[in-house]
């Protein structure tokens, strides 16, 4: 009688499996607490309820447009326009939302609709969305100058009561962070559209012959990624309490940055929720660091652009031992 030999992984190949499945999410993770570390070194203040929510409430609208822009990627997209849409809905929102209330909620409708739309053409034309989502980029641009040509409005007093939530007992901003990634972990990872998003990003030819609708999923996934957009403008419009059309026009750059500090992929297949808003707010805060140490801000986009390449770097190289 023989008596079968188990097998069990050595501690070695565990090490190499957690490295390749948490390795990206760490690295943000280590980054994130480095920079946050070197901030409260150089501002103590920050250490307490009040200085975090100052600290972090800019991080808010980004972490949003963040998850929007994972969601785009996962299915194997990049959307460059990103930033201009935030930036037209905080237009809409303190401009439209009061004298207009029905023609705001109109104009939020058709957003989403056209974004359902730009899904159909690049699934069933195969025009690239790279080539779709910066055309569409200047006309939210236009849309927002038509609307408000110079900074200005009021926000509605229903937007602007958000931002000015202040619980004694714990920073207001990480309340909406952690909410906003468990809406965008639930819709990659939990609910079966997520599944399928992925599927799409990487598997598309097999979605297919399981008889799933690509041009479905695609407009599925663009309009929830709308959706994030929209909350991450009216969020925006509720710190700055007024409308700009290039109140976030850098978005679009940090927020495809936040999706690969946090381990996603340029092909597709891939949604880390966690990951991302970790990128985002790693970010955020390279921005406030580097206002701190003075540095002139023609410099900044700079150092801001050396510390996401060693991060990255350092992303690559674990990978690398992984494998």
């Amino acid at each position: 009688m023989s008596t079968a030999t188990v097998s069990y992984p050595t501690a070695g190949q565990r090490a190499r499996a957690s490295a390749s499945n948490g390795s990206p999410a760490l690295l943000s993770l280590v980054a994130l607490i480095a920079i946050f570390a070197i901030t409260a070194t150089l501002q103590p203040g920050i250490l307490s309820v009040p200085g975090l929510t100052l600290m972090l409430m800019s991080s808010v609208p980004l972490v949003l447009a963040a998850q929007a822009q994972m969601i785009i990627m996962s299915v194997g997209d990049i959307d460059l326009s990103v930033g201009y849409l935030v930036g037209l809905v905080t237009v809409i929102a303190a401009t439209l939302f009061i004298d207009a209330p029905l023609l705001a909620l109109g104009t939020i409708v058709g957003i989403v609709a056209i974004y359902a739309v730009i899904a159909y053409v690049v699934q069933r034309r195969g025009v690239p969305s790279i080539i779709l989502t910066l055309g569409m980029s200047f006309v939210w641009l236009g849309i927002g100058l038509q609307i408000r040509p110079t900074p200005g409005g009021a926000t509605p007093d229903w937007l602007s009561v958000i931002s000015t939530w202040r619980p004694t007992w714990f920073p207001a901003p990480v309340i909406f962070i952690i909410a906003a990634t468990v809406l965008g972990w639930y819709v990659t990872r939990r609910a079966r559209i997520g599944t399928r998003m992925r599927a799409l990003g990487s598997q598309a030819p097999t979605l297919e012959k399981a008889g799933v609708s690509l041009a479905g999923t695609r407009i599925t996934a663009y309009v929830i990624a709308a959706v994030f957009m929209i909350l991450a403008g009216l969020m925006l419009a509720s710190q700055t309490w007024s409308g700009d059309i290039n109140a976030a026009s850098e978005y679009t750059l940090m927020t495809i940055a936040a999706v690969i500090l946090g381990g996603g992929t340029f092909a597709g297949g891939r949604a880390l929720p966690i990951g991302t808003t970790l990128g985002a707010v790693t970010l955020g805060l390279i921005t406030v660091l580097l206002s701190l140490i003075n540095l002139p801000s023609s410099l900044q986009s700079a150092a801001q652009g050396v510390i996401v390449i060693a991060v990255l770097a350092g992303r690559i190289i674990t990978e690398r031992f992984a494998r």
